[in-house]
């Protein structure tokens, strides 16, 4: 038995190190706004002090937050050790906008807060305290590598670093007694019995299959074809946007929020699922955008990965990635919005039928046994058939608090995949779907534009529908007469949505970037 502990990343996990460069960071960002209720200092600042002995104490329901990355040596996979210089001074940042910070100001901190690549010799997270916002509030700006977390482990997460009451009491932190770590011969060794244990591991793997079906062959043949559908779809890419391209150091973001039960309003209507009316919506604001930037919708091949959690019950709550996705063409040819929702449905349906999430759940299982090199050459590949990426993560709908103070919203940011200019993630919490939109500096320089398209695309379909919405006037402003800017919120009172599967990305590996700076 040996003397020391370690956890072997899986593949999914491994690939999000592999692709990762330092103008593309691959973490998962969300910025939280907060009232400073029970956190107020009596200057009106945030009690950091407070906040880092609250963090501190749960520190350990979080293991992965006390560990670091290290490298195995020839197969260039990493392995999850107990770093024992583990700081929580680093971790826990605290800075201010100047007051009264607006939420515009706030947005561009965020921006150049979240482009910077978190320290591989450190655990990778950090939590910045941003005070000075207007009306009393601060903002919570978290990075976590995504080698740690989906979609679906950062909603868990968030659960255990707030609270549904308003009273919480800080128990004294446990004592850390960090695991002795692997020499780099003794995690050499252990890949060799890894290897001659692969032909085993392949057939227990296949074996596994047979509880969950009452035919095996049938079921082989229907992951080999959504294998299949997968390989043809990367071998003929989407077509090239102004949106698409190479990915610079910098990034906009934007958010805007609309409620939940007209969402589902326009779900009940019209027969469908939250998925399709959220990819309709998405699929007109493209479609806006596009010919706002003198491109024929018409003959553009417009793809998008919705990424769909494979997480099941005795999953909840674990770190890491379980995630596939689905890969679909936009119908941003047609001008009816009911037009976007029946293609958009019939599209999904089909996606059912066929299973496709299954090819990149089994390419995945497959690199597990992959050399890195291939597997980052294949992430790449693999980002070549899509335009955007589109993911929702259902959260809780209840108030969170942290010391008492209330999270009145937060906004998910999620990581560009390569060559893709835009990246939309959604939150449900508390009776309202959080819509964050991540942007490449270069390829879409008038982000609020698009945030403006996204929600008018919405008041249509519901207007085509016959529902009654609540709208923001901003939301209705012609498409004529929206400035162009780059970092412009636009606060909606419209319909909202509920997840859009949970997970974070698809494609694994192919995930590149992260929200940046303005």
């Amino acid at each position: 038995m040996p003397h020391y502990m370690y956890e072997r990343l899986s593949a999914q996990d491994n690939s999000f190190l592999v692709a990762e460069d330092v103008n593309s960071p691959l973490h998962i960002s969300a910025v939280g706004i907060y009232e400073l209720g029970q956190m107020a200092t009596r200057d009106g600042g945030v009690d950091i002090r407070r906040f880092r002995r609250f963090i501190e104490a749960r520190l350990h329901e979080i293991p992965r937050y006390r560990q670091k990355l290290m490298w195995v040596p020839v197969e260039n996979r990493a392995v999850w050790v107990d770093d024992a210089h583990f700081n929580i001074d680093y971790h826990i940042r605290h800075t201010a906008l100047p007051r009264p910070g607006g939420v515009e100001e706030l947005k561009k901190l965020t921006a150049r807060i979240t482009t910077r690549v978190l320290d591989r010799s450190r655990p990778m997270w950090e939590i910045w305290v941003i005070e000075g916002l207007e009306s009393d509030r601060f903002a919570i700006v978290s990075k976590i590598h995504h080698c740690m977390i989906d979609g679906a482990a950062g909603a868990d997460l968030a659960q255990i670093l707030n609270s549904p009451s308003p009273e919480v009491e800080i128990p004294e932190p446990r004592p850390f007694i960090p695991r002795p770590a692997p020499s780099e011969s003794e995690l050499f060794v252990d890949l060799v019995r890894r290897f001659a244990r692969m032909p085993l591991a392949t057939f227990r793997g296949l074996a596994s299959l047979r509880p969950d079906t009452t035919n095996l062959a049938e079921e082989i043949e229907t992951r080999v074809r959504a294998l299949g559908d997968l390989v043809g779809m990367v071998l003929t890419p989407s077509s090239d946007t102004p949106m698409n391209g190479p990915l610079g150091p910098h990034r906009h973001i934007d958010w805007l929020t609309l409620p939940l039960d007209d969402v589902k309003a326009v779900r009940r209507k019209l027969d469908c699922t939250v998925n399709d009316v959220v990819l309709a919506t998405v699929t007109g604001a493209v479609r806006h955008y596009l010919s706002r930037r003198g491109v024929d919708p018409g003959g553009i091949d417009f793809r998008v990965s919705a990424p769909v959690s494979m997480r099941g019950a005795s999953d909840r709550g674990k770190m890491g990635n379980r995630v596939s996705a689905w890969i679909l063409r936009l119908p941003i040819e047609q001008d009816d919005p009911m037009s976007w929702v029946s293609g958009i449905r019939e599209t999904t349906r089909e996606l059912k039928k066929s299973r496709q999430a299954l090819g990149l759940e089994m390419m995945m299982q497959a690199a597990e046994y992959a050399p890195a090199s291939l597997m980052a050459l294949g992430a790449r590949v693999a980002s070549g058939p899509i335009n955007m990426i589109v993911t929702n993560v259902p959260g809780p709908q209840f108030p969170l608090y942290t010391l008492g103070a209330k999270l009145l919203e937060i906004q998910p940011l999620v990581p560009l995949l390569e060559g893709t200019g835009l990246g939309i993630a959604l939150f449900s919490y508390d009776g309202k779907l959080h819509i964050g939109l991540n942007a490449e500096y270069e390829l879409v320089p008038d982000l609020g534009t698009f945030t403006t398209f996204f929600a008018q695309s919405f008041m249509a379909i519901a207007d085509a529908a016959g529902t009654s919405t609540q709208t923001d006037a901003s939301a209705e402003k012609p498409a004529a007469e929206v400035e162009v800017a780059p970092c412009v919120e636009v606060e909606v009172t419209t319909p909202e949505f509920v997840p859009v599967h949970a997970a974070t990305m698809a494609l694994s590996a192919s995930v590149r970037s992260e929200a940046g700076g303005c």
